[in-house]
């Protein structure tokens, strides 16, 4: 039945219907993401326990894809959980199964697991990624609750290439992960996970063999903890800060965050190899302050020097921070109030002649950041 207007130029109701149904667009879905630091930690057994959990409580929750790799608890977790049908694509003769992420959202339940979020869709797909399927569902209205390993983060898979020594083909942008509602580390002692590897928890025998000897050794499963350790930290930081600062609230640091002054002596090289282990050992993530002083910039030796440094300190896993200052302690000092550092540390470098009975840059920033903590790191001590 139609509603006519009774006004002239007034629209019916089935017309203010079809616009409120165009005004009320779904809002975007929300993405919690289990990540981990290497296959087998528990992830999509983490993920299927809250899918029954939601289930349980009158949640509309469907499996979109998960994959088992044959183990049988994680398996056994399937039951009772509506799976979408998988869509077969053929390639080079060979028929694989995909997740269908036009199906899941047809279906449009109120949340769909996706396991392998940095998985590589096979060619001929509608999109690349499985993240870019998670997006499309997303952008439907539906939640989604995801796995990763650490390792497929895009900023971290050069570091994890040069830790296994295998390169890292499956990748996703930073800005995905650190843009998801929720990250979740789901953590495991190196010890307790090579364990579930030789008891065949993790991959068949002859395969957890050559993982346990090429891959997955306990120094290898120990960076690459610290790694999701710090990585997952670092979002949590964010969080926080970010919290504060909207709120308006005056308070001092509440997330431990490292700071190293780049330079172009050598010697700057102790202090940012000591920022490295002291933010690996806070689990905070940290800077490098590469400040061009009017000294510098007219000296191209000088300049090279500094740019030697600064390259260093990516290679630690430092975020760069340049500037420009003609006073090197004013210039630091707003850095740390921009990004809220807690920690800085210098190269304790010996003051002769002239400059002796004048502050040091600890001393003026120490009077400048109220609560700021500053590492000096000496020189080596000299071998007789």
């Amino acid at each position: 039945m139609t509603i006519e207007s009774a006004e002239p130029g007034r629209p019916t109701g089935d017309q203010m219907m079809a616009r409120l149904a165009v005004d009320q667009k779904p809002t975007r879905g929300r993405l919690r993401i289990y990540m981990g630091m290497a296959p087998g930690v528990g992830k999509t057994y983490k993920m299927l326990e809250e899918a029954h959990r939601r289930h349980e409580r009158g949640t509309d929750v469907v499996v979109g894809f998960v994959e088992t790799y044959g183990r049988t608890h994680t398996a056994a977790l399937l039951d009772g959980l509506e799976v979408v049908p998988r869509r077969r694509v053929e390639y080079r003769g060979v028929a694989i199964e995909e997740m269908d992420a036009d199906a899941v959202i047809a279906r449009h339940p109120a949340v769909a697991l996706v396991d392998e979020l940095a998985h590589n869709n096979v060619p001929g797909s509608a999109r690349e990624k499985r993240w870019q399927d998670v997006e499309a569902i997303r952008d439907a209205g539906i939640e989604v609750i995801s796995t990763c390993n650490v390792q497929h983060v895009e900023s971290v898979a050069d570091a994890v290439e040069t830790i296994l020594g295998v390169p890292v083909h499956e990748r996703i942008p930073d800005e995905v992960v650190l843009a998801a509602d929720e990250i979740e580390l789901v953590d495991m002692s190196p010890h307790a996970l090579r364990q579930r590897m030789r008891h065949g928890n993790v991959y068949p025998p002859e395969r957890a063999a050559i993982a346990l000897e090429r891959f997955f050794t306990e120094p290898n499963l120990m960076a690459l903890r610290d790694l999701s350790l710090r990585f997952v930290a670092g979002e949590v930081d964010q969080e926080l800060e970010g919290a504060v600062f909207l709120q308006g609230i005056d308070l001092p640091p509440v997330t431990e965050r490292v700071m190293a002054l780049v330079g172009e002596s050598p010697g700057c090289r102790r202090a940012l190899r000591r920022a490295s282990s002291l933010a690996s050992t806070l689990h905070a993530s940290w800077i490098a302050v590469a400040i061009q002083t009017p000294a510098i910039q007219q000296s191209r030796d000088r300049r090279q020097n500094l740019q030697a440094n600064v390259d260093y300190a990516v290679d630690l896993g430092a975020e760069v921070v340049r500037g420009e200052a003609t006073d090197l302690a004013r210039g630091l000092a707003e850095v740390i109030a921009e990004h809220r550092v807690s920690h800085v540390v210098l190269a304790h470098e010996p003051r002769r002649g002239i400059g002796l009975g004048r502050p040091t840059l600890a001393d003026r920033l120490l009077d400048a950041v109220p609560g700021l903590e500053i590492h000096l790191i000496g020189e080596p001590a000299k071998t007789p």
